[in-house]
């Protein structure tokens, strides 16, 4: 028998009885020696964080061991399976990562704490947590530079509800503006924090990047409540976070190269596939295009935009300015 399935008869003795577990039960059950016993106990307690407690012995009844917590649970400890599949790797080195780059604050105590939960949490009976760090990895792509100081006082805002006062610098028009914003959501999106307010400027949903805040208060007015409707219609109906609420479908068609990919891709939720000759046609709703085109971009001349007419000329407009930049002598 391997570690692995002692671990897992272990944990089972444990959670189904009523009483605390003796060692010879243990031992004739699993038919190994006292010493392997004692490694896997130790390999439960310290690498998996088990509360596993010795109970001493009462009247007619021998000690043993037991999962602490209210009836004789684990008090949220789970033990994991022999190894992850590709989203719980995926959420744990996220985490991980996500820990490891909080800055100094009110929760580096916890951060750390978490840190080293996560670590072991990557480990398995048969692999080092150090050795799945090491040789998986989640790759950064096009973050943002410089951490956002306000993060904190956004999320206490955020979770507290109420409304913020803020100096907001608006790249697309190289113009900084003061805005009083009820936040909705705090999202973070290809690698890079939002924030989803109401804006009382301008009586609209709109999104602020946290990079871009050069200034912010807390207010003591409460925020406004939009409706979860509302909030889902503004992030999800549309192409890509800058969403809202679909008003135009953006039929794309991509060649038979770049259709091995895209077959397999999920641009949006609503999205529609169909095979047409050797070309690949991607059917999928937008209200901004800003995002949804330099997507389009990104494949070249592998695709092109067949509707609707707007986007295509938008398409060819921001081509002919890149052209124009490569005629120079």
């Amino acid at each position: 028998m391997s570690q692995t399935e002692r671990i897992h008869q272990i944990v089972s003795l444990l959670e189904t009885s009523r009483h605390p577990v003796p060692i010879a039960r243990f031992l004739d059950e699993l038919e190994i020696s006292r010493a392997t016993f004692k490694r896997d106990l130790e390999y439960l307690r310290d690498r998996l964080g088990a509360p596993i407690v010795w109970q001493r012995s009462e009247t007619g009844r021998p000690g043993g061991y037991r999962l602490q917590g209210d009836g004789g649970d684990a008090s949220g400890f789970a033990l994991r399976g022999l190894w992850f599949n590709q989203s719980e790797i995926y959420a744990l080195l996220t985490m991980h990562r996500l820990a490891g780059s909080m800055q100094p604050g009110l929760l580096a105590e916890q951060s750390s704490s978490l840190l080293a939960r996560i670590t072991h949490l990557l480990g398995t009976a048969d692999d080092d947590p150090q050795a799945i760090l090491d040789y998986i990895a989640i790759v950064q792509s096009a973050t943002r530079r410089r951490p956002s100081p306000w993060f904190e006082l956004v999320a206490r805002a955020s979770v507290r509800r109420r409304r913020l006062d803020i100096t907001y610098y608006t790249r697309s028009r190289d113009a900084t503006s003061q805005r009083e914003v009820s936040p909705q959501r705090l999202l973070h999106y290809r690698e890079n924090w939002y924030l989803l307010g109401w804006c009382h400027t301008v009586r609209d949903l709109r999104l602020f990047a946290l990079d871009a805040m050069r200034s912010v208060s807390l207010l003591k007015s409460a925020a406004r409540e939009v409706g979860a409707q509302r909030l889902s219609r503004a992030l999800g109906e549309g192409f890509g976070i800058f969403g809202g609420a679909a008003r135009r479908r953006a039929v794309l068609r991509f060649s038979a190269e770049a259709a091995r990919w895209i077959a397999d891709e999920v641009w949006h939720p609503q999205q529609r596939l169909r095979s047409e000759g050797d070309h690949l046609i991607l059917e999928l709703p937008f209200s901004h295009s800003r995002e949804l085109i330099m997507e389009v971009l990104r494949h070249g001349h592998d695709v092109e935009v067949v509707e609707p007419q707007a986007l295509r000329d938008e398409i060819r407009q921001t081509l002919e300015r890149t052209l124009a930049q490569y005629a120079k002598p």
